[in-house]
């Protein structure tokens, strides 16, 4: 016995200043990548590779939204959701190689430290500073209803971070020639990175472990069910989240003796679950006596 529930019509709705930030990302990565190999900036090309993680961030926001719009099948039952979280996996990995050559490098660079272009290190990283501002204004309003965009926001919010720090060092490289400023704030950079980096893997990993999602307290659920009127005992339950935010129950339900109306039990647990947990995907196996031994577990 199922309930209702909506397959990410708000993450549709954002699409389009998915779309541009995407575009204006994808087109200054190019440009900082460029400009730093010909300015010789270290903390340039690190941020350039913080950039490409934003780029990988809203490809992959895209691709979940476009993945919504498509209908489950009889080989794939539950649809794409997951896509989201094996996204997520690889863009954390990739992180994880980016940030370990950053730091390899800016180890070279401190017992000998090169010349840098600070002039054009300034300017390419003050020119990445307004692609994204200008990002983080287009994803601000779908930030605070989809969680889906607020990832990609934070993402782009890091990375302008990452823009102020490059501009302090090329100022600091301007006026004082202390060259060896680039790779402290290309390590500066990657070890901002690497813990970001380990949450993303983290929550993509319990995503696809079937873990219980964020914010969803299964004691309590448990003993809201077991609450309802006519319910004996609840057993075999369990929540998981397709993606970041499509909670799934499922429960065997036992009910009490003395003719309880199934019907309006499973009723009024859903709307428990609804209107308490905001939990829409239910599945729940009404018993009047409970199931096999091997099935009671939870």
């Amino acid at each position: 016995m199922g309930a209702g529930h909506d397959h990410g019509t708000s993450e549709i709705r954002h699409e389009r200043p998915l779309w541009w930030a995407f575009g204006l990302t994808s087109a200054f990565l190019v440009a900082e990548v460029v400009g730093g190999l010909l300015t010789n900036s270290l903390a340039l090309l690190s941020d350039a590779a913080h950039m490409m993680t934003d780029v990988i961030a809203l490809a992959i926001s895209l691709f979940a939204v476009r993945l919504s719009r498509r209908p489950p099948d009889a080989r794939r039952t539950y649809g794409y959701a997951r896509m989201e979280a094996i996204g997520a996996m690889i863009n954390g990995g990739l992180l994880f190689v980016v940030a370990g050559y950053i730091l390899w490098e800016a180890v070279g660079r401190f017992r000998q430290p090169p010349e840098v272009a600070s002039g054009g290190m300034l300017v390419i990283a003050t020119i990445g500073l307004v692609v994204n501002l200008i990002s983080m204004r287009l994803l601000k309003a779908g930030s605070g209803t989809s969680l889906n965009v607020r990832g990609a926001y934070l993402e782009v919010w890091s990375d302008m971070l990452g823009s102020v720090g490059v501009i302090m060092g090329a100022l600091v490289i301007h006026f004082t020639g202390w060259t060896v400023v680039d790779p402290i704030i290309a390590v500066l950079i990657g070890l901002w990175v690497l813990p970001r980096t380990w949450t993303l893997l983290r929550q993509a990993g319990h995503v696809l472990m079937q873990g219980v999602p964020v914010g969803i307290d299964l004691e309590a659920i448990r003993g809201a069910l077991r609450a309802c009127p006519g319910v004996r005992e609840i057993h075999d339950l369990h929540v998981w989240a397709l993606g970041s935010q499509q909670p799934i129950l499922t429960a065997h339900v036992v009910l009490q003796d003395g003719g309880v109306d199934a019907e309006q039990v499973r009723r009024t647990l859903t709307e428990t679950l609804e209107g308490r947990f905001n939990v829409h995907h239910v599945t729940l196996q009404v018993e009047l006596t409970p199931c096999a031994e091997e099935c009671n577990r939870s």
